[in-house]
């Protein structure tokens, strides 16, 4: 019976490419959240205070964006899997830099170069390029469903690396190493994972590679679908803004200072979370063929939003757990169904750059939200981000149902 569901039978349909770029994902996805748990603690033991964590996570950001921008704008052209791999490479420098120093300026220069994430998320220019690459060999009535899969395994990942990662440095604190040692042990094994990507995606073919190279003269490398991509980019620039007020790591941060909980537990939390927010991203297919991509976008993100104010105000902290949880169970209905949103309604030969440029504008508009963070933190003021996050969400949500409820993907028309 679970067979026949659409949703496990596209799932049968990759090929060996799109099992490739399954794995990638997932080998990412467990690098960074095993990662997030401990990089903001890692961080004050080096000895930066508050409002230096927060300039260093938004720098992280500011990175990440002009070089993704320059890759994934380019990856159409230049060629998807040569992109990739040097994201790859990205990772690796990010981590040997992080694990073998302390000091600020090299950390800085690591984290604009190098690519690594503070939440736990997907940062770099993977995904736009993975899900270009992943929409040339999968039909239009199965890409929903596909990505939906894709955010799955990210999920999963995130979640066993968060729980292996809080787990791993409470057990290597237990065995007599300090704090400081056994974060930078977690950070060898990041900068690890990011040579096995790199193996990994060498063995992908050029298959994912676009059917008709673009000619353009635009930077972005974007021609016919400019306007929308701009227009979306500017909407999912005001979402990431207020989801970078609480990333997972500022989020950890916040249950170790509120109820002093360890990162064994910080761990435990977000692997249950982040199942959660996989599973949603799979029920996400099943809603948007039913009620449209954009309505599933909108009608699941606001009540996520509402749930994310409320954590704070929760007493004690098995409540607090609980809301979280809760809003991570549908907190990542819109994820699949924006990204098949995105690659649907542009040129075919304007995928990578599409997913590029709006995947930018999200990092540009998380850019500064750790330095709001920072200092609200710095003041004592540990649940303001929370209302802050949840209500510029909101207004996201608003106003991309205003703009493109009438927009519709080819699968929908």
């Amino acid at each position: 019976m679970i067979l026949q569901l659409p949703e496990a039978q596209a799932l049968r349909s990759l090929t060996r490419d799109g099992r490739l770029l399954f794995s990638t994902r997932s080998i990412r996805l467990f690098a960074f959240g095993l990662v997030s748990v401990i990089l903001v603690l890692y961080l004050t033991q080096v000895g930066f205070n508050d409002n230096q964590v927060g300039v260093l996570l938004s720098l992280t950001l500011a990175g990440d964006a002009a070089i993704s921008l320059w890759i994934t704008t380019r990856a159409d052209r230049m060629g998807r899997k040569r992109m990739l791999i040097v994201g790859g490479v990205l990772m690796i420098i990010a981590g040997v830099a992080f694990a073998f120093s302390g000091n600020f300026v090299i950390l800085t220069l690591a984290a604009i170069i190098g690519t690594i994430s503070p939440s736990g998320n997907e940062v770099g220019p993977f995904l736009s390029i993975e899900q270009a690459g992943l929409s040339q060999i999968i039909p239009d009535n199965q890409r929903t469903a596909v990505f939906a899969w894709y955010n799955l395994s990210g999920s999963v990942a995130t979640a066993l690396g968060a729980l292996i990662g809080g787990g791993l440095a409470q057990l290597l604190q237990g065995l007599g190493a300090t704090p400081l040692t056994s974060y930078r042990v977690i950070l060898v094994m990041y900068a690890l994972l990011g040579l096995a990507l790199v193996i990994v995606f060498n063995r992908i073919t050029t298959v994912i590679e676009t059917p008709q190279k673009p000619i353009t003269t635009s930077r972005l490398g974007l021609e016919k679908s400019r306007g929308i991509v701009l227009q979306l980019s500017a909407l999912f620039a005001l979402d990431a803004f207020g989801g970078g007020l609480i990333v997972q790591s500022l989020v950890a941060y916040w249950f170790f200072t509120k109820f002093g909980v360890d990162t064994a537990v910080i761990g435990a939390i977000f692997f249950g979370a982040n199942i959660f927010a996989g599973l949603s991203a799979l029920a996400a297919a099943r809603m948007a063929a039913r009620f449209g991509l954009i309505n599933t976008m909108v009608y699941t993100h606001m009540p996520s939003n509402i749930l994310l104010m409320l954590v704070p105000l929760m007493p004690t902290l098995p409540l607090a757990i609980i809301v979280l949880l809760l809003r991570f169970s549908i907190s990542q209905m819109d994820v699949p169904t924006r990204q098949s949103y995105v690659v649907a309604v542009v040129s075919p030969d304007e995928r990578a750059a599409a997913a590029g440029v709006t995947g930018i504008a999200r990092t540009i508009g998380a850019m500064f939200s750790p330095l709001i963070t920072g200092s609200l933190l710095g003041a004592g003021l540990l649940s303001v981000p929370f209302f802050l996050a949840g209500g510029l969400k909101l207004v996201y949500d608003l106003a991309l149902y205003r703009s493109f409820k009438t927009i519709k993907p080819p699968e929908e028309k």
